[in-house]
């Protein structure tokens, strides 16, 4: 009996250490293609089905009080991850950050310059092609990095055996319109934004936590604004060329000068929903898919091979 009892004590002082070892955070689920997940091997056996990949290009940068700091690469990278679960295509997250200088009036925010951004994304592409990964989906998250992920699919096209593209630019034709069209201004941190991650990140919201922010924007800039909601480009344009800039231009226009809360939106971000975020999402999805499938009919895996 007494040595019964010593196995049970025993037994039972292993199964705790082994509880005690193991981490209190909850553990990760391994998601396909996902290529922080993967193992060396799978990530050969991927590349003898694919040459594509998915390279998300995000920021980290402030949201207003309800959404976290790290909510477009966050979206962009699950974005990717659907994509990915539909059709074989390797996700490749490489930087969190991305060029956000005009969100350094708010806590949080970092930034890097474009050169080191396309510089990173660029090298990262040139590894990638000695795996056999031979066509880039750049998959550009931030509004403020539109230009450098052209710039990166650019580099890639004329300085390396790589194709790219610009992921959403390049889906663009193949996507279902927008149901309904904004009755107010509603941008950084606003409802499409919120209802985005209340789909795709929805642990990390607080929606408890949303303030309506107070907006400030200069005169003429919010004289444009009833044109940009009928759908004007041209007074779009003009109006993103001014907005949101750094102090360093003078311009007065950064986060912290227009908006109190760091959201750009005349609406509250509570109005928020799931439901939205999922439609939004997978409009983009769908679109997406339909292009990368169109690109393997149209160039089929195999066909640049000698480019590594």
């Amino acid at each position: 009996m007494i040595k019964k009892l010593s196995f049970v004590l025993v037994a039972l002082a292993w199964a705790t250490s082994l509880v005690a070892q193991a981490s209190p955070l909850a553990p990760p689920t391994k998601v396909k293609n996902y290529l922080p997940h993967m193992s060396w091997p799978e990530v050969e056996a991927l590349a003898s089905r694919t040459d594509m990949v998915i390279i998300p290009v995000g920021s980290l940068e402030q949201h207003g009080h309800q959404l976290p700091i790290g909510t477009d690469i966050l979206n962009g990278i699950e974005r990717a991850k659907l994509v990915a679960q539909r059709t074989d295509v390797l996700v490749a997250p490489i930087l969190l950050p991305g060029n956000s200088p005009y969100h350094l009036g708010f806590a949080g925010t970092i930034t890097l310059s474009l050169e080191t951004i396309q510089a990173v994304y660029v090298e990262a592409a040139e590894s990638l092609l000695r795996h056999g990964f031979t066509r880039f989906l750049i998959l550009n998250s931030h509004g403020g990095n539109r230009v450098v992920s052209r710039f990166i699919a650019d580099r890639i096209n004329h300085e390396t055996g790589g194709i790219a593209v610009e992921l959403g630019e390049a889906s663009a034709p193949f996507r279902s319109p927008s149901p309904d069209r904004p009755a107010e201004f509603d941008r950084h941190g606003g409802v499409g934004e919120t209802s985005s991650s209340l789909y795709l990140i929805e642990s990390l919201v607080d929606l408890d936590a949303s303030v309506k922010a107070e907006l400030s924007m200069p005169e003429h800039l919010q004289a444009m604004v009833p044109d940009i909601l009928d759908g004007d480009e041209t007074a779009l344009r003009v109006f993103l060329a001014e907005a949101l800039k750094a102090d360093v231009t003078g311009k007065g226009t950064s986060a912290r000068d227009m908006t109190s809360t760091g959201v750009w939106s005349e609406r509250d971000p509570k109005e928020a929903t799931s439901a939205r975020g999922r439609d939004d999402t997978e409009r983009f999805v769908d679109a997406a898919v339909a292009f990368i499938e169109r690109w393997k009919e149209l160039r089929p895996v195999g066909l640049g091979r000698a480019a590594r």
